[in-house]
């Protein structure tokens, strides 16, 4: 990653020649309660973010009144990074093509936390400890499952040096996150936890269950939905088609490098290199290696936005989806992000006049991932909708274009709020 440079890729002047569209899942925007123009101004957006050069590649799906209006990608899923040249091998991005969600995989792990309760197999307000003994010493003994959902668990990072490597042992990073001593009283302030809770719950997922994490999702999510990708890691035969994540945009330096290393870990280049690391597929990180289509993760919102239905089959309650939604306290300054935030248990919620996914989102629900990921939905305007991007970037000339993509979202759909009933706890 180059000093003095935007780190941006090559942007075709023919848009059209990157571009690749689903017309057969993709629906006239009429027929999902568009009015004219509305729809196009909502693609020119994303145009817009990838005329920046700042992601290689973009695949974008949006659904409004529960049809599928956009399902595209632009780009390229390899070959065209900042620093490749003209003569190096690229691949188009598709619809299909697979994308790490980061930290947006923490509302994935945090449904089948959930499930876990709907089913009657744990409590939220129980000790963690409870499940998993060894994780209630050194100020951790009355850290609830509630407490972890809700960024309130008091582990947001491991104390002291931390080795990458560590990431590919998972026993040995829950092991290490068992013995760690508390930062903080459980349950005392909102601090957000960037992957550490991730191993704990899904730790719990699998003592409870007795199954591996990927067997639970494939049960709870992944067979009932009709999802090819949407899984922890990836299989070696498919890895060829997950886009690569490439650093973009101006290279941190202190102050901003200094916020990434007390997020993160670890530097951007060292986090998105990991991500390409094949070693990081074949792992199991809960709260940060969910490979996706932007399809299947907007899929996976609708299916929350219809109160748990996915094409008539019941995948969880509406009571869950409910108390999965409900913001757990009021908007608050959050220790590790360093800004006011909004957590319910799982999810990153919208605000207003102007919050994460875009103005006037109180209702939105979702999650980001790594600078530039976005899934979300939007009970107001009845929208489940994932940007994905391989371009990681915290600042660069980007930044307005993603602003205004999130505004136009929120400005061109029309707010038709659903009935009630639809998130109720009946």
């Amino acid at each position: 990653m180059k000093l003095l440079s935007m780190n941006t890729c090559h942007v075709p002047a023919d848009l059209a020649s990157v571009t690749t569209i689903d017309h057969l899942q993709e629906t006239a925007p009429e027929l999902a309660g568009f009015q004219p123009g509305q729809a196009e101004r909502i693609w020119q957006s994303v145009e817009g973010l990838y005329k920046t050069g700042f992601s290689p590649a973009i695949t974008f799906c949006l659904r409004r009144q529960g049809k599928i209006v956009f399902n595209r990608a632009i780009g390229h899923a390899h070959g065209n990074g900042p620093e490749d040249s003209a003569s190096t091998p690229k691949q188009l991005a598709t619809p299909d093509t697979p994308i790490c969600l980061f930290s947006a995989s923490k509302v994935v792990t945090a449904m089948l936390v959930h499930k876990l309760d709907e089913d009657g197999l744990i409590d939220l307000l129980d000790p963690v400890s409870h499940y998993i003994p060894e994780y209630g010493v050194n100020g951790k003994r009355n850290a609830t499952i509630y407490h972890l959902l809700a960024h309130r668990g008091g582990i947001p990072r491991l104390d002291g040096d931390f080795d990458p490597e560590l990431l590919y042992d998972i026993d040995g990073i829950v092991d290490k996150l068992c013995k760690a001593k508390a930062v903080s009283p459980s349950g005392y302030r909102a601090a957000y936890h960037a992957i550490s809770a991730g191993y704990i719950l899904g730790e719990l997922i699998e003592r409870v269950t007795g199954m591996s994490i990927r067997e639970y999702i494939h049960k709870t999510f992944r067979e009932p939905m009709g999802m090819r990708n949407f899984n922890y890691g990836v299989a070696i035969q498919n890895r060829d088609k997950v886009a690569t994540n490439y650093c973009t945009g101006i290279k941190p330096l202190p102050p901003v490098s200094t916020f990434i290393q007390h997020v993160l870990g670890g530097s951007l280049e060292l986090a998105t290199d990991m991500t390409n690391d094949p070693r990081f597929m074949d792992t199991v990180c809960p709260a940060g290696n969910l490979y996706s289509t932007a399809e299947e993760s907007s899929r996976f919102f609708q299916m929350l936005l219809n109160g748990g239905e996915y094409e008539g089959r019941r995948i969880l309650s509406p009571r869950t989806i409910r108390r999965a939604t409900l913001e757990v306290s009021r908007p608050e300054f959050d220790g590790t992000l360093l800004m006011p935030m909004r957590y319910s248990m799982g999810m990153m919620l919208g605000s207003k006049p102007v919050g994460l996914f875009g103005p006037f989102t109180k209702r939105a629900f979702g999650h980001l991932g790594f600078t530039s990921i976005f899934c979300w939905a939007d009970p107001d305007r009845d929208t489940s909708i994932a940007l994905l991007t391989s371009g990681k970037a915290l600042v660069g000339s980007h930044l307005p274009a993603l602003g205004k993509v999130l505004m136009a979202t929120s400005r061109e759909c029309p707010i038709a709020r659903r009935p009630k009933s639809t998130l109720s706890l009946a």
